[in-house]
């Protein structure tokens, strides 16, 4: 146990400092609370809560990196198999082998949902409560649907090892019926996901149509061209823009007309007009911009305050693009 605990082999030291526990327990009672008084010795070790590493110059040991692997894979300890061949010194010419082997294990897909949690700020999904009068149809069976598509589609990558361009490309993605109803898409019936093939030319491809990223950079009201942009740049593209200036005031739709609000593109255009504003706005506007046919929650639609959704945009460079599908192209062509 104290070995599965330490990942590592245990010394006679290790031990020497369990048997007390162990006999304490047995002389105030039993066996069995002796038993239990070394293994509360053992979970509140430091060998057990951290990951120890010896200092020193020079590689980390193979029962160091079988932590590390197990960790980064698994978000547990190492098995039995892997313990074996760290302590053998086989690990680093058997990586590979174990790679594949732990990948397999249904334990990676702790990899996939915490690496999508944190990269992607699945996370945030959890915060998000659009408004209940602008989008009925929001429900909890949505956004777990959202959370389930985007882990599905990246343990798919992940495991048919595809190209990582496919993040941006992809032809298919995971619906269930909740889902698929929202995204409009027909003959998908029942509570379970399943792999479904986009037809040609749906804006659905890839991260970029998926709910659960168009609902974390929108807002409970209205979609947000801003957050959209600086999550491709930040997430996509490692380009994140600098924080904005101090004081920016908030962005306004409304007018003086009665019952008109503004489109998205008109108060954006209006909010950047402050030179110290444009030069980031150029940037990520024109990304978010691409994204207006989606809605606050990832619902496809036309028209944004009773006016035709423009969604075309150009980069800084000059280079133009229309829709989301113009955006995947132009990034993909780089």
């Amino acid at each position: 146990l104290a070995r599965r605990a330490y990942r590592r082999e245990v010394t006679a030291q290790d031990v020497s400092r369990l048997l007390p526990f162990y006999r304490a327990g047995r002389t105030e009672r039993d066996f069995d609370l002796g038993i239990q008084k070394a293994v509360e010795r053992v979970l509140v070790s430091p060998n057990f809560l951290f990951r120890v590493e010896k200092p020193g110059p020079g590689r980390i040991s193979d029962t160091e990196l079988a932590s590390r692997l197990s960790f980064l894979l698994w978000s547990s300890i190492p098995d039995t198999e892997l313990l074996d061949v760290a302590a053998s010194g086989r690990l680093r010419s058997e990586l590979g082998t174990q790679v594949q082997r732990m990948l397999q294990d249904k334990r990676s897909e702790s990899l996939v949902n915490n690496f999508a949690a944190q990269w992607l700020y699945l996370r945030d999904l959890e915060a998000k409560n659009p408004d209940e009068v602008l989008f009925p149809d929001f429900d909890e069976n949505l956004r777990a649907a959202f959370r389930r598509e985007t882990e599905l589609f990246l343990d798919s990558i992940l495991r048919e090892q595809r190209s990582v361009l496919e993040l941006l490309s992809a032809n298919y993605t995971f619906l269930n019926e909740r889902l698929a109803k929202h995204y409009g898409v027909p003959n998908i019936q029942g509570s379970h996901f399943r792999r479904v093939t986009l037809p040609e030319g749906s804006p659905r491809g890839g991260l970029l149509g998926q709910g659960s990223v168009l609902t974390i950079t929108s807002y409970a009201n209205r979609t947000s061209a801003v957050v959209r942009g600086k999550w491709v740049l930040e997430n996509l593209l490692n380009a994140a823009p600098p924080p904005p200036p101090p004081n920016v005031p908030a962005l306004k739709t409304e007018t003086p007309e009665p019952g008109k609000t503004l489109t998205m593109r008109e108060a954006m255009t209006r909010h950047r007009a402050d030179p110290a504003c444009a030069g980031c706005h150029a940037r990520m506007d024109p990304i978010g911009f691409s994204m207006e046919n989606f809605d606050a929650i990832g619902k496809w639609r036309e028209r944004d305050s009773d006016t035709p959704i423009d969604a075309s945009g150009s980069f800084p460079g000059g280079v133009a693009f229309n829709g989301v599908a113009g955006l995947k192209k132009e990034l993909l062509s780089h």
